[in-house]
């Protein structure tokens, strides 16, 4: 018998801006965009809570949580 450890990659929570916006109202779909626009500006590209797929923008939603921590530190 050959017992074998197997690994999963555990994929962090990613949602669309949209579902993103549903699961969490107390940030508007309009507040989240620019945020993401200005991204650059404001050190949410630094953070790693954007993912980008071709097109699609996807939000790493630990890592954006940890983002606003961070700016609310400042």
């Amino acid at each position: 018998m050959n017992s074998q450890a197997t690994t999963y990659f555990q994929a962090p929570p990613l949602s669309t801006v949209k579902r993103f916006c549903q699961k969490y109202p107390d940030f508007p779909y309009g507040g989240v965009r620019d945020r993401i626009f200005n991204a650059n500006k404001n050190g949410l590209a630094k953070s790693g809570a954007i993912v980008r797929n071709g097109r699609k923008v996807l939000i790493n939603e630990a890592k954006w949580f940890a983002w606003i921590e961070a700016q609310n530190q400042s």
